[in-house]
């Protein structure tokens, strides 16, 4: 049974992924932990899942002729690696139950944005 959910959250986040671009992130997660993974190496997991997801999307829409901004795309990189090793140097730091409410409340935050747009 594992396996079956494995191979349905894997699935269904490669479809959320190419449909909105990393939107599969924020299925994983919660599928992951329905699979008994701790919340911190949930999002671990998390990552490693999604990274392979979002190069082959963005080839995808690449190929496809979608246009980037080079020096938005460069500046946003680097910025976001800083921000990956912020973010992962408090995610060590993080209380498990802060790390669930920080995740639930961007969720619906998210969410609600997007309804009322």
């Amino acid at each position: 049974m594992k396996k079956l959910y494995a191979y349905i959250l894997g699935l269904t986040a490669g479809i959320l992924n190419g449909f909105f671009g990393s939107g599969g992130g924020i299925i994983v997660v919660p599928m992951l932990k329905k699979l008994n993974i701790p919340t911190k190496k949930s999002h671990a997991t998390s990552v490693a899942i999604i990274l392979p997801m979002c190069v082959i999307s963005a080839v995808i829409y690449l190929l496809a002729g979608a246009r980037i901004n080079i020096i938005s795309t460069l500046i946003l990189i680097i910025c976001g690696l800083l921000g990956t090793l912020l973010g992962t140097f408090l995610l060590k730091k993080t209380p498990n139950i802060v790390l669930k409410r920080l995740f639930s409340l961007i969720m619906i935050y998210s969410g609600i944005r997007i309804l009322l747009k």
